[in-house]
């Protein structure tokens, strides 16, 4: 004789959204100059990973998409507004970051800046410098060295870099 699993009672919608993952989304802009080199901010005393580098970029408000808050966020950070969309350059998925819980990062790429162009900090920032990917293995980053190296190359070569804790999968 086949028995039945016992019924569980739905949930109204609204207390079953509340019971799905929640993940913290950010967008980042990688930028290089024609030599090259990477745009890096670096984060003000006080600030969450202050003395550490990264690239411009931040968390997605509210109803934002990614692109977006890329574009948002480089032009908060840096003054810069891109006359054309930055393409997607890859995503990185990480499990729990300072103690945020999961966060999934999505990388655009905004292209080679010509010389002279000028960068406008916000005041989360006390530094920014177009560096070199050989000269970053031991510059205290807000992530990885792999990361960056994988979306600079990832730029270069016109592909998409998957990264899983900030390396390539």
């Amino acid at each position: 004789m086949a028995t039945t699993a016992p019924r569980l009672p739905l949930l109204p919608h609204e207390q079953w959204v509340k019971t799905l993952p929640q993940t913290v989304v950010a967008s980042c802009v990688l930028l290089l100059d024609r030599e090259d080199r990477i745009l890096l901010l670096r984060y003000a005393g006080g600030r969450p990973g202050a003395g550490t580098w990264g690239l411009p970029g931040g968390m997605l408000d509210h109803g934002e998409d990614p692109l977006g808050a890329a574009r948002r966020e480089l032009h908060e950070e840096t003054g810069i507004a891109l006359d054309h969309d930055p393409a997607f350059l890859g995503y990185d998925h990480r499990t729990d970051a300072r103690g945020t819980g999961p966060v999934i990062d999505f990388y655009f790429y905004g292209g080679t800046l010509e010389p002279g162009r000028t960068v406008r900090r916000s005041p989360e920032h006390d530094r920014h410098a177009w560096l070199p990917l050989s000269g970053l293995a031991r510059t205290p980053l807000t992530g990885r060295f792999c990361t960056l190296a994988a979306l600079h190359a990832a730029a270069r070569g016109g592909t998409v870099a998957c990264l899983r804790e900030g390396r390539p999968v």
